[in-house]
């Protein structure tokens, strides 16, 4: 556990040296998917205790298991668009394996979103975390990659808009059967 805490410090703080170990390094695959899912985890709680405080208790579970399912499908989808795009656009030398692992660890700074539900605040922690792991994500993949500067820009906005636009559909969807369910609650409740 050490040595896991460890890299993700390494992650976190941009460190290229270790994007390029965990790039070529398949050991650790499974640990990859070990930070995705502490870091999905986190964010299942801020948005449960954020549900508890301004709903229902059915909505806030719905939240919770919505954020732990998505943190980890969306990190699926954003790291097989991101070897998609670089390399059918600009021919990079990547396998899917190799961006699995650079942005799982890449995910580590979202897990400030466990204080999401913070007053006024807990959001803009949040918001810093993403941006973080945005970052970090860019790092690791263009060391993952072997591209470019703008090259390696170009293939993590697209694949982050794609995830971006994912999560917005499903949440819009999941958005209304939230509230048919707080709704649902309220009623057999006797509110």
């Amino acid at each position: 556990m050490d040595n896991l805490f460890n890299r993700v410090i390494r992650a976190a703080m941009l460190d290229a040296e270790f994007y390029k170990e965990a790039e070529s390094d398949t050991s650790l695959n499974q640990e990859a998917l070990i930070v995705v899912a502490i870091v999905s985890v986190a964010g299942a709680i801020g948005g449960f205790i954020g549900g508890l405080i301004g709903g229902s208790f059915g909505s806030a579970l719905l939240g919770f298991i919505v954020a732990l399912v998505m943190g980890i499908v969306n990190y699926y989808i954003w790291a097989y668009v991101t070897y998609f795009v670089g390399t059918k656009l600009f021919n990079a030398d990547v396998d899917a394996g190799e961006m699995l692992r650079v942005l799982g660890y890449a995910s580590g700074p979202r897990v400030l979103s466990i204080v999401s539900f913070i007053p006024c605040i807990g959001w803009l922690v949040s918001l810093v975390g993403s941006i973080w792991a945005l970052v970090a994500g860019f790092i690791g993949s263009r060391e993952a990659l072997d591209l470019d500067t703008t090259k390696t820009i170009i293939t993590v906005v697209v694949g982050w808009l794609i995830v971006t636009v994912i999560g917005f559909v499903v949440l819009g969807v999941l958005g209304v059967g939230g509230m048919a369910l707080g709704a649902a609650g309220d009623l057999l409740g006797g509110r």
